[in-house]
């Protein structure tokens, strides 16, 4: 098994950010909701009130710039920083941050994709992208997100899912396919083939492009495994109590004390991506 030194620092870092305050692991109860089809998303439910981060109320001072020293996992390249989420669900969770400010409703610029695939080619996993609050960011300084996988593991429940929309147009058009467009990934670590894919999807599901637009016309969430890439464009950022980012409609879910359990448990877990997405034009 080849050595992933990203992640042996992740998991190092992270036992001592732990007893020195400055990671506070979420607490929650995994259960498992059924899908219309494929595997049931999994829903955590969170023990106690949740972090400030996931109020919004007011503006918020930026976390990145600077970022907590004592969460740096490794610079990468001139421009990035792998640092720690603060509050994880997941052990070694880690956020690709731009070293200067970087704006979270921006293009994903080259430089960026340079650094991601940097970081990929040691440490694999589920990549994914909030372009802004309404697409489920938390914070508006440029950061990307990895939950890192084994060889083995599954990226994500809801994988052939999207998948399907890879190998062939879906049998049925529904609301979910409507406002997803997904492609292959380039089973190399070529930033300028990355870069140009991310931007055929983008044109795709009519976010424009950065040649044209100052900015992407609409929010959306990007989803990057080691067999596709994903977008989804977006309408709102939650519903029924439930707060919606792009893990969401990897089949990840996470409930606090304001979601509405019962709609959820009687609607469906896809009734939640349905309801905070938009149809690509």
């Amino acid at each position: 098994m080849a050595i992933e030194h990203y992640w042996d620092q992740a998991l190092e870092r992270s036992t001592a950010a732990q007893l020195n305050g400055a990671l506070v692991p979420l607490s929650t109860e995994l259960t498992r909701i059924r899908a219309r089809q494929g595997e049931p998303f999994e829903l955590r439910k969170l023990k106690g009130h949740p972090p400030s981060h996931l109020l919004a109320r007011g503006p918020k001072p930026n976390p990145f710039l600077p970022w907590d020293p004592s969460l740096e996992v490794s610079e990468i390249g001139m421009r990035h920083v792998l640092i720690l989420n603060k509050y994880p669900v997941q052990k070694g969770h880690m956020l690709l941050i731009t070293r200067e400010w970087a704006p979270q409703h921006g293009w994903l610029s080259y430089d960026d994709w340079e650094a991601l695939l940097s970081v990929d080619q040691d440490t694999k996993g589920l990549w994914f992208f909030n372009s802004s609050p309404t697409a489920g960011a938390s914070q508006p300084h440029r950061h990307l997100q990895l939950l890192r996988r084994c060889d083995d593991d599954r990226s994500c429940p809801r994988q052939e899912w999207f998948q399907s929309l890879v190998n062939s147009s879906p049998r049925e058009s529904c609301q979910l396919t409507q406002c997803c467009a997904a492609t292959a990934r380039a089973q190399n670590h070529d930033a300028q083939i990355h870069y140009q894919a991310y931007l055929t999807l983008c044109e795709k599901i009519g976010l424009g492009n950065p040649a044209e637009n100052q900015h992407p016309r609409q929010p959306y969430n990007l989803l990057l495994t080691k067999e596709w890439m994903a977008l989804i464009l977006r309408s709102r950022e939650g519903i029924a109590g439930f707060s919606i980012n792009a893990l969401g409609f990897a089949g990840y879910l996470l409930a606090t004390e304001t979601s509405d359990l019962d709609w959820l448990n009687h609607h469906g877990p896809e009734a939640l991506l349905e309801g905070v997405v938009k149809t690509i034009q």
